[in-house]
This record gives structure tokens, sequence and C-alpha cells, in this order.
């Protein structure tokens, strides 16, 4: 039986990698969607990722409409404010050394354009850090160099070290893209998934 094709609206390599282990045969596409526009317009984190991740979807569903199309977005939240991706080594000490010895949420919002519609859903992870001192804080950044990562850290590498609890109802969505729901929902799309 034969599927539409399966489109990942990313370039993220962490999301492909997560994706390939459903062993689906799938293609990735850059979404093209400015980011800076729903921070702009938008204050509220979990608006900002469903938005975000519909927008990747539905942008690359236009250029291929007989498609199944996966966007997703993630945002860490802490007391209510997006940490960005840090860009620089200083800006990711920063980052940590609010979040040391403290309590976060991950937001990861999947939105799945097809033939027929739409299907979306968010994963939330609550993460709490252990206190970490400003020595290990810099000896971590500049070990992993998670420049490109939402909270400053890599949790599927040696950033796991930061961490005394995880809370979370699906682990992949930590790396950006929730395996557990996605299946379910790809399994209902038809996908052939175990």
């Amino acid at each position: 039986m034969t599927h539409p094709p399966l489109i990942l609206a990313s370039t993220s390599p962490y999301r492909r990698e997560l994706l390939e282990r459903l062993r689906v045969p799938f293609t990735c596409e850059k979404p093209g969607v400015d980011e800076n526009v729903a921070k702009r317009q938008l204050s509220d984190a979990l608006a900002i990722v469903t938005t975000l991740a519909r927008q990747k979807a539905q942008a690359v569903a236009e250029r291929h409409p007989h498609a199944i199309v996966i966007g997703s977005d993630q945002a860490a939240t802490l007391d209510g404010a997006i940490l960005d991706k840090p860009g620089t080594a200083a800006n990711a000490i920063a980052q940590l050394q609010r979040l040391q010895g403290r309590a976060h949420q991950l937001l990861t919002a999947v939105a799945i354009v097809h033939p027929r519609g739409l299907v979306e859903f968010v994963d939330t992870t609550t993460l709490t850090m252990r206190p970490l001192t400003t020595p290990a804080i810099e000896r971590y950044v500049a070990a992993e160099q998670p420049l490109d990562c939402a909270g400053s850290y890599k949790i599927e590498s040696l950033g796991i070290a930061l961490f005394e609890r995880l809370e979370s109802a699906d682990q992949t969505a930590i790396q950006g893209l929730p395996l557990l729901a996605l299946c379910r929902a790809l399994r209902e799309l038809g996908l052939p998934l175990p």
C-alpha cells in the first residue's frame, strides 16, 4: 500500500535523526518561515511554538500539496519568558546561570499538514537543573558548544549531567520531535509503522 510522500519541514539534524528512527522514507525541506514575525506578534510561548510549527508545515505543504508534512517548533521557558537559542558561548553561559538550580519547561509543538487536513499536538516537559557553579557551566559550554539549542544544553549527550529530574510523557520531545504522539498520528494517516 502506498502513502503520500513524507516531508519533514526542517533542516534540523536533531529532528532528522529522530524521524530516521521510524524507518519510514522521508525528505527534509527548509520551510523558509521568518520565525521573528511570530515572536514579535505573539507574546505567549505556547502560541508562538504552535503557530510556528503550523506555519512551517503549511509553507512546505503549499509546495507539495499531496504530501504529509511535519512541522515542529520548540521553546524553553523560564518564568514565562522564552529562552532562545543562545548563538554565542557568553549567551549560553548566561542562560545556564539563570536555569541552574531551577525547574523550567520545554514546549515542543508539532503540526502535520496532510491532504485531508491538519493534526496538531504539544508536548510539555519540565526539567529541573541541578545547582551549578560558573566554572562547571563554562566547562560544559566549552565541551559541548550548545549554541543552537533552546536552553543552551544538549540533553541527548553531555547535557544530561546538568539535570536532577525530567518530567515528560515522551523524552524524544526534548530533542525536538515527540515520537510517541507522532507515531500515533502517522499510523492514523496510514503510514506503515509497527
